[in-house]
């Protein structure tokens, strides 16, 4: 017996510590098997966000079954993943948190399921902790579902209690104690349907492909499913691409899932979630068929970006000394390439050579890219990002909105409703938080949020929690002043001195400390006032008879704040680039000559007056 499942849940809400205490379970692992948490994300930047960001797949055996998982991401941004993958399974698991309850995200990967036409089990996620809520979670989860627009069949939902971190679960609190993960096996298997295909085993093939995978021996791998027909290794097909243009070709390699390997088979059948080689240009949304009259499945959809940043080659005075890859055709090959995998991203030329624009989902999908990029040895710099706008079905301009999701400490409350209601925020509901505090919802301009991720952090001293969900369009709402300082503006290059920042260090905040290269234009700090300032932290102090040199040591230095490559470009403004490099991120002005500046500024400014 098969079944394939995707788990969903917003993030930090346990997906993969589940898929963890699974696969253990389901013999995966050896009992004295040293296995690290979260294994199943593999990418760097997943262990150090703590988010997944690529689907991973795997298969599980439980008694004489077999169970294909997808672990999918939880965070907006990375929607174009969930929806995919939900193409190729045929239910979901959603983890809930125990005294959360749903949250934005939630609501999206739920309504992506709903859509798909998937039937949910519902899994209450850390049901050990001391303020856990179930009763609450389930009736808010049941309402979620209806608003929604969930069938009759699709409320009808199981639930599973949890413990992911200890690998426990039961099907009733009160009457069965949890002490394994034998309940939620039973209940996937008691109410996730067997796979759906569009045919038999003696039918044409189709095979959906839904993921991208890279191995150094296999080369380029298409991960999908079989809907109908049979796949075999050294098999003739018609790849038909998504714009249904198609080619023909034969496959090499046909694998299956078990545990956290590929294993070779001989042929796939309908329903099983397999990886082909032998396919080259093979990429997302590409049918695989075979038959007498080939035909294609339907390329999933995806939900359109909604910011743009501009791409271009490092123009600084230190470009060229930290990358492997800083030309225009690098760059070009490169972001063409993650097309191929990203299908929530878009590229388009410009007039120059050396630039391209980017379109994403939002900050993080394009700070993942960027991050990638930088530790693959690529140099580049880019723009802050910028919403995108379109002409509704009135004539009139509209733009994209955020649903956000607030939990703050009563105190601060007041200043986070003043400071998103500056950025054109409208206050939905509000009621008392899961831990005192309050619960705020808001609809805002997807604008106003940019750059107010690092604000909403100073303003509640680091204990709210900020939760965001594509809202869709609506009418344009002018002007949003953001409320940002000037910048501190490196006057000239060379190395920072103690004496220099000391002084430097009296305008405002440092975001470089002593021994720093810096160059003309290059921003160093915020300054304490609006409007930039030019300041000099390579000075030197002028020695005498009376001093020595050895007197810099004296200096006592705030130390810098660091600045990582999110802060960054929620920092930057319109008149600002971020340099990126395998070694170091740096923030500057577009125009770096100071006077070149000023009368940009003045050009400006006359533009408006007009």
């Amino acid at each position: 017996m098969l079944r394939n499942i995707a788990i969903i849940a917003h993030v930090d809400h346990g997906k993969t510590t589940l898929l963890d205490g699974m696969l253990r379970q389901g013999g995966v692992f050896r009992d004295n098997q040293e296995v690290a948490e979260r294994v199943m994300d593999s990418m760097d930047q997943e262990r150090e966000r703590g988010i997944t960001i690529v689907s991973k797949h795997t298969a599980i055996k439980y008694k004489d079954h077999k169970i294909n998982v997808v672990d999918t991401p939880g965070h907006a941004d990375f929607g174009g993943e969930v929806e995919r993958v939900l193409l190729v399974v045929d239910g979901v698991l959603l983890l809930v948190d125990a005294v959360d309850g749903p949250m934005p995200q939630t609501r999206f990967v739920l309504e992506k399921a709903l859509q798909a036409g998937h039937k949910a089990v519902v899994v209450v996620n850390k049901i050990d902790r001391a303020d856990a809520r179930p009763d609450w979670v389930i009736n808010e989860t049941f309402d979620l579902f209806v608003t929604l627009g969930a069938n009759d069949e699709q409320l009808e939902f199981p639930i599973v209690y949890a413990n992911a971190l200890e690998g426990k679960a039961t099907t009733d609190l009160e009457k069965e104690p949890a002490v394994n993960l034998q309940p939620l096996f039973e209940t996937i298997l008691q109410h996730i349907p067997a796979p759906k295909t569009t045919g038999s085993v003696t039918d044409g093939t189709q095979t959906l492909i839904s993921t991208i995978d890279g191995d150094p021996y296999l080369g380029r791998l298409g991960i999908g499913k079989v809907f109908s027909g049979t796949l075999k290794p050294n098999q003739m097909v018609t790849v038909f691409r998504r714009d249904q243009t198609s080619y023909q070709s034969r496959l090499q390699s046909v694998f299956v899932y078990e545990g956290l390997k590929r294993v070779p088979v001989e042929a796939a059948t309908p329903g099983d979630i397999i990886a082909v080689t032998g396919l080259p240009e093979i990429t997302i949304g590409e049918t695989i068929a075979a038959g007498d009259k080939p035909t294609p499945l339907p390329a999933p959809k995806v939900d359109e970006p909604t910011l743009q940043m501009t791409f271009g080659v490092n123009t600084s005075p230190f470009a060229g000394r930290e990358g492997q890859f800083s030309t225009s055709r690098k760059l070009r090959e490169r972001l063409f390439k993650e097309l191929e995998t990203n299908v929530s991203l878009r590229v388009e030329e410009t007039d120059s050579p050396d630039q391209f624009v980017v379109f994403g989902r939002g900050e993080l999908h394009l700070a993942v890219l960027i991050e990638t990029m930088r530790r693959e040895g690529y140099e580049l710099q880019v723009s802050m990002p910028e919403v995108l706008t379109r002409v509704g079905e009135d004539g009139r301009k509209e733009e994209p909105y955020e649903r956000v999701l607030i939990s703050v400490p009563e105190e601060y409350q007041g200043a986070v409703m003043e400071a998103l209601g500056t950025r054109r925020a409208e206050l939905q509901d509000m009621r008392p938080g899961e831990r005192g505090g309050q619960r705020l919802e808001f609809v805002i301009p997807t604008r106003g949020l940019l750059g107010f991720r690092n604000a909403f952090l100073t303003l509640t001293r680091g204990t709210g929690v900020l939760s965001t969900l594509f809202e869709g369009y609506g009418p344009w709402t002018g002007a949003i002043q953001r409320a940002r300082q000037g910048s501190l503006v490196a006057s000239e290059t060379g190395t920072t001195t103690p004496f220099g920042l000391s002084n430097a260090e009296e305008r405002g905040q440092l975001f470089v400390g002593p021994g720093v290269p810096v160059y003309e234009g290059m921003i160093v700090g915020k300054h304490q006032r609006e409007g930039d300032l030019e300041v000099n932290v390579c000075k030197t102090k002028q020695l005498t008879n009376m001093r020595s040199s050895t007197s810099d040591m004296a200096i006592r230095l705030t130390p810098p704040t660091d600045m990582s490559l999110d802060k960054c470009l929620e920092y930057i403004g319109p008149d600002d680039l971020l340099e990126v490099t395998p070694k170091s991120v740096r923030m500057r002005k577009r125009e770096l000559d100071a006077k070149m500046r000023k009368r940009a500024q003045e050009r400006e400014r006359e533009a408006v007056a007009r």
